[in-house]
């Protein structure tokens, strides 16, 4: 049987692309670090391989013999200690994987981008809705790739078009903010809805996401592999909803109040910047507010995935649906033990 390589099998979206291929009856082999929680691979028929993406002899061990890779992992975050990790592991460690790939002669590699490597409507479009949305042939404007993680993220993802030009088949999706089962750490979409239950969001910002159940994520990563034509781009996405929709469906589904201040862009900026400043030079952990997610937040990050829907045949489960399913999880894990 044909063998199929996982990176980042532990984390949100590889669990559940690891999930979707074993439901379809593939071997899997998941590639992940010594020190990863494993949490997500609990009970799975999988073949573990130990490595880091830095090590480019360990990335050509899991890669050989493999005749799928799906190269998920990433370092996501919006705060480093050090951002040259990021870039070793995101940058570099994307290079191994698809040098591996090319010289093994797999047959088909799907790269998982993020859409924070694609345009977005300027600040004036606002609550244009869809109207504002963006897709795959939007470029990033000046400003808009800030941040660290979303430079490594562009830089990747320059590479991997790089490396289909050279004839790697090589797909890659854009994910855009998945939410549902298996969000361990975790995202900084999931960690609104831990918030949100823990009582710890008493205003909001004026910002806005493309929601998109996270198994729809994990089936448009396949359908990348059958359909998705080499060296193109595919927003994997579906509902665009302002914050406070958000958090307003979320009120109907737990019987929470949801709250009504809306804080000023000006004012999240001024505690973001503050709350990133004490930990660059004080406490070395992660801030309470990250100045770059703050940025993130400054436009609605609107997109369409019309293409992905043409092309790949991508589900579109409600959003309510997505909402349900990560509340579900999150409460049987006992995220929300003090609410």
């Amino acid at each position: 049987m044909s063998k199929v390589l996982v990176t980042g099998a532990s984390g949100f979206v590889g669990a559940n692309v690891t999930r979707a291929l074993l439901e379809r009856g593939r071997a899997v082999r998941v590639f992940v670090r010594s020190t990863s929680d494993r949490g997500n691979l609990e009970g799975l028929d999988v073949e573990v391989f130990e490595g880091d993406l830095r090590d480019p002899e360990a990335v050509a061990r899991a890669v050989r013999g493999c005749d799928e890779v799906y190269h998920v992992a990433a370092e996501y975050t919006f705060w480093s200690n050090d951002p040259k990790e990021m870039y070793r592991s995101n940058v570099d460690g994307t290079a191994h994987v698809m040098e591996a790939c090319l010289r093994s002669a797999v047959r088909r590699v799907v790269y998982t981008s993020t859409v924070g490597t694609i345009g977005l409507a300027p600040a004036s479009a606002g609550d244009a809705g869809e109207r504002g949305a963006r897709d795959e042939r939007t470029p990033l404007a000046e400003g808009q790739l800030a941040g660290h993680y979303k430079r490594s993220k562009f830089d990747a993802e320059k590479l991997v078009l790089d490396y289909a030009a050279r004839g790697l088949p090589v797909v890659v999706v854009n994910p855009s903010a998945p939410v549902g089962p298996w969000d361990r750490k975790p995202t900084p979409t999931g960690q609104i809805i831990v918030d949100f239950m823990l009582g710890r969001l008493p205003a909001f910002v004026d910002t806005g996401l493309n929601i998109v159940h996270v198994r729809d994520v994990a089936e448009g990563h396949l359908l990348a592999a059958d359909k998705g034509r080499v060296g193109e781009r595919y927003i994997l996405g579906h509902e665009n909803l302002t914050l406070a929709r958000i958090l307003e469906q979320l009120a109907r589904l737990t019987g929470k109040r949801a709250p009504t201040t809306r804080i000023p862009y000006g004012v999240a900026y001024a505690a973001g910047w503050l709350s990133t400043k004490v930990s660059d030079l004080v406490t070395h952990r992660p801030p309470a507010i990250a100045l770059e997610s703050v940025k993130m937040a400054k436009r609605h990050m609107f997109f369409s995935s019309a293409k992905a829907l043409s092309e790949l045949g991508l589900p579109q489960t409600p959003v309510e649906r997505a909402f349900a399913d990560a509340l579900d999880w999150f409460s049987h894990h006992h995220y929300f033990a003090a609410a």
